[in-house]
């Protein structure tokens, strides 16, 4: 059964588990098979689909609005994502106000949609004077072509000025901040975004559950033909690939084995036993980890005291505030 959660201090009601498009739509994965993997999320009771305008330039979305075409919008929450070089010339990345319209417009072309319910800023623009990235930003809400934007790997400083300054100019503030959340990557939901999250009652939505794949185990054995770390453009992930973290999912596999869950199902659900967050972005190739990632929702409760101090033991990297 799926359980939605609000996006912060919005109204909006979004699946605790969302379904990604990086890497898999328009590009592992073919459009009919994308197609059917979105359906089935959606029958399962996934609302919330991720995708960005930088996605396999472009495709992913085209082929998300192939996917949702036939469902029904008022259901489904779509978000995206613009930052990173999608046009020629100078004007064809960062957070411009000229930028940030070129890429709805191209966005909400290729999802064939009239508006986006998430806007996401995909990093911070240094170049580009705040003021003009919030009120540009507040444009789009204010026209109907962004339900709520928000931020994405922005610092808890960088979110907190957007919040300040959107209130100085009267604009609409930032909702909610994406950011990379898992066993392994803890710092930046734990730490850094803590209190601007709780100040704020930002909404969280948090990507990367399985760190790259590393903790659903695939790697304990070596690198599978087929698996992110196997593809050219992806080396960077046989960085994470060290005895340390191998020994760690190791480990935290005989603690999910014990208490009946895959390593992918312990990893979501003890992301999901954090209430701050508001949706886990999973991603998945096949309906068979479609299935047993959303089985993580109902897996929550089995993370006893008992059980999450014996992960902690295991994992030994506990954040330390500054």
């Amino acid at each position: 059964m799926m359980h939605y959660r609000r996006l912060g201090r919005t109204g909006l009601k979004v699946s605790e588990i969302s379904l990604g498009a990086w890497i898999t739509f328009g590009s592992q994965l073919d459009e009919q098979a994308s197609i059917t993997l979105l359906r089935a999320a959606y029958d399962q009771g996934i609302n919330f689909f991720d995708n960005a305008d930088m996605y396999a330039d472009g495709m992913a979305e085209q082929v998300m609005g192939k996917a949702i075409t036939g469902l029904p919008r008022q259901a489904l929450v779509i978000s995206s994502k613009l930052f990173f070089p999608t046009f020629p010339g100078p004007n064809g990345k960062g957070l411009s106000r000229k930028h940030i319209f070129d890429s709805i417009h191209a966005t909400l072309r290729r999802l064939n949609t009239d508006y986006v319910d998430l806007y996401f800023c995909h990093r911070y623009d240094p170049d580009t004077p705040l003021e003009e990235v919030v009120r540009a930003m507040s444009d789009l809400v204010s026209q109907g072509k962004v339900m709520y934007w928000g931020t994405s790997r922005w610092s808890a400083s960088q979110v907190t000025a957007a919040i300040a300054v959107a209130r100085q100019i009267n604009a609409v503030t930032p909702a909610m901040e994406q950011c990379r959340y898992n066993m392994l990557d803890r710092r930046s939901v734990e730490v850094d975004l803590a209190f601007a999250v709780k100040e704020f009652s930002l909404g969280l939505t948090t990507f990367s559950p399985l760190a790259y794949g590393l903790l659903s185990g695939k790697y304990n054995n070596g690198i599978p033909a087929g698996s992110r770390a196997s593809f050219p453009e992806m080396a960077w992930v046989k960085d994470r690939l060290s005895d340390t973290e191998i020994a760690r999912v190791r480990a935290l596999g005989e603690v999910s084995a014990e208490i009946g869950l895959t390593p992918a199902q312990l990893a979501i659900a003890w992301i999901l036993r954090r209430k701050e967050v508001s949706s886990v972005i999973t991603g998945a190739s096949r309906i068979e980890q479609l299935d047993e990632n959303l089985q993580a929702s109902e897996a929550v409760k089995l993370l006893t005291d008992e059980v999450l101090e014996r992960i902690e033991k295991v994992l030994d990297n506990h954040p330390d505030e500054d």
